[in-house]
């Protein structure tokens, strides 16, 4: 005998089947993010909106025959992006755009390995596990600025570097050296992030698993590169996807360590606060638009190539039933 409870069970599942009642959570759906999606309207979308609009906007100060006044005159046009590409700052904008793309390949590149070294290591049952597992966060922690400082120390011409290598090299002049620098301090700072996210991978991997590849008579190697590496590949791009989109808006740490204005290591997000700082906004805004289309375009290529789950399986769809 179907009790009533049971009853009404039923009715409210046939309920939610229906189109109205898909249409009722829709529209529930709908007045729980409008807070948030108008949270993000204002303090994302209008500045983006702003940037795009000022990228485009040019100023121009000439002298009032009538007047004698210095007035200035604004027009909208592709000025600035033809200056940034074939004018006077055109030099300036490719070194960085080429500084950009090699920290961002080498810088993320060392990271990956190091960081799936240190997985290794604090996912090992040893003794004083959760000490090495602190000593290896703790890059992680010191904000970008105080690591550029510690790092702009052991660089100096007087400090560790030299007296380990028994040299005399100006790291934290322009040239090669400083771009060196730039890479090391940056693959000392975040590899462990990348560690740390490998190593919540490693712990969902089961150790049946590698107990039977032992019987099998699997190596470390082929435990490695057969169960290891393909397990953990989701979490392993989704670290490295976070790793390029920070290294490619890089400025805090090659501009503490370094300094600003330097050829060797100047990126795109330097320019563009050198031309703000300078007053030139329609400029500044125009790299910061380029800067957002190549991170974009980047960020798609790798979504599409390597098969990032952003979304995670919340985002896919679901088969109708």
């Amino acid at each position: 005998m179907v009790t009533a409870s049971a009853t009404e069970t039923q009715a409210s599942r046939q309920a939610r089947r229906t189109p109205t009642g898909r249409m009722t959570k829709s529209r529930l759906a709908v007045v729980l993010l409008s807070p948030t999606m108008a949270c993000l309207a204002l303090v994302v979308g209008y500045p983006v909106i702003s940037a795009v609009r000022l990228a485009f906007q040019m100023q121009s100060q000439h002298i009032d025959k009538t007047t004698g006044y210095l007035t200035t005159t604004t027009s909208f046009g592709l000025g600035n992006f033809t200056d940034a590409l074939t004018g006077d700052q055109a030099s300036r904008f490719v070194n960085a755009f080429w500084n950009t793309t090699t920290f961002t390949v080498v810088s993320v590149g060392i990271e990956t390995v190091i960081g799936v070294a240190m997985a290794l290591v604090m996912h090992q049952a040893v003794r004083g596990r959760a000490l090495v597992r602190a000593a290896i966060l703790v890059p992680w922690a010191i904000p970008t600025a105080i690591s550029g400082l510690l790092w702009r120390w052991v660089f100096a011409s007087d400090g560790i570097a030299n007296s380990l290598l028994n040299a005399h090299v100006l790291w934290t002049a322009d040239g090669f050296p400083a771009w060196c620098a730039v890479i090391i301090a940056d693959s000392w700072k975040t590899a462990p992030f990348i560690g740390l996210l490998v190593l919540a991978g490693l712990q969902t991997i089961p150790a049946e698993v590698y107990e039977a590849a032992r019987l099998d008579g699997a190596t470390g190697w082929k435990s490695f590169s057969r169960i290891t590496l393909p397990l953990v590949r989701p979490v392993l791009v989704v670290a490295v996807l976070f790793r390029l989109l920070d290294v490619l808006r890089m400025f805090d740490l090659p501009y503490v360590l370094i300094g600003p204005r330097k050829g060797s290591v100047e990126t795109l997000t330097m320019i563009a606060v050198d031309e703000m700082q300078n007053l030139h906004f329609g400029a500044a805004s125009a790299y910061a638009v380029v800067l957002f289309l190549y991170i974009a375009a980047v960020v798609t290529v790798f979504v599409s190539v390597l098969g990032a789950d952003v979304l995670g399986a919340s985002g896919r769809k679901r088969p109708v039933r």
